[in-house]
């Protein structure tokens, strides 16, 4: 973890933002009245009010300026979150400390050849759209490493996102220095006993799509859903890069150990 690269003075470089919540817009009004209200675009941080799909929303909403965030709990779970409080937040801003992230870039391929690309902060996953069980070729580096996965699907996350859905599907935690993307099937039958596998972050995985007019397949990049795809590539961007800020003690790479021991 660093420390974040903020001005000395923050007096009227914080820029709130709400989710669309009482409580989150409520809270927005009074820290505005405390510390101002500057147009994000003149901001030198971003506090997000929210939970933790706020929090990816503010993100993907400011990606490729990669202004520093700090996210204050007005929702549920809050794992990319810090604890509400209203006082001394310049100093809290200036003792936080910044977690790096990269998303991940997915690019798909439509039956007549179509490419869509999407970034994912949390993950990409693949599955399918009817009755019939996915069936998927996995290639990593340009080398088949499974010829054929029969499953509800499949998914590739980034260590942030890796106490998300990859952790509901029996995916491994990853630090976040770790520098290992986790890639976790979902609901596999064939072959019954694998649990995927952990990938280094320079990794390219492509899936590919088999008996796709039987077995129609959906991809998604956090909230980009491409449906009737025939194959899918992900990769690390490491030209997009995300800093969220977090209290000393509570730090992102603190709660992601720590959930490795929660029961």
């Amino acid at each position: 973890m660093e420390t974040p690269d903020l001005p000395a003075d923050l007096r009227g470089r914080i820029a709130f933002l709400a989710a669309p919540t009482e409580v989150a817009c409520a809270a927005r009004e009074r820290l505005v009245a405390l510390y101002g209200d500057p147009e994000p675009e003149q901001a030198a941080v971003l506090v997000a009010l929210g939970g933790d799909g706020f929090m990816l929303e503010t993100q993907h909403r400011f990606l490729g300026r990669n202004l520093p965030t700090y996210g204050m709990n007005c929702g549920s779970v809050g794992f990319l979150m810090n604890a509400y409080h209203e006082d001394n937040l310049p100093q809290r801003l200036q003792s936080a400390q910044a977690a790096t992230l990269y998303p991940l870039r997915m690019t798909t391929v439509a039956g007549d050849g179509t490419r869509q690309e999407a970034l994912a902060i949390n993950d990409v996953n693949l599955l399918r759209e009817t009755r019939q069980a996915a069936k998927i070729r996995i290639l990593v580096d340009g080398k088949e490493r499974l010829p054929e996965l029969i499953c509800d699907g499949i998914l590739v996350s980034t260590p942030a996102g890796s106490t998300a859905y990859n952790l509901s599907a029996h995916g491994p935690i990853v630090p976040l220095g770790a520098n290992l993307l986790p890639m976790t099937p979902i609901s596999a039958f064939r072959p019954r006993r694998w649990r995927g596998a952990l990938l280094p972050s320079e990794a390219v995985v492509v899936f590919e799509i088999l008996e796709p007019a039987k077995r129609p397949v959906a991809a998604v990049a956090d909230y980009v859903e491409v449906r009737d795809i025939r194959s899918v590539e992900v990769r690390e961007d490491r030209n997009s890069r995300l800093t969220l800020l977090f209290d000393p003690d509570h730090g992102l790479s603190e709660r992601i150990i720590a959930e490795q021991f929660t029961v």
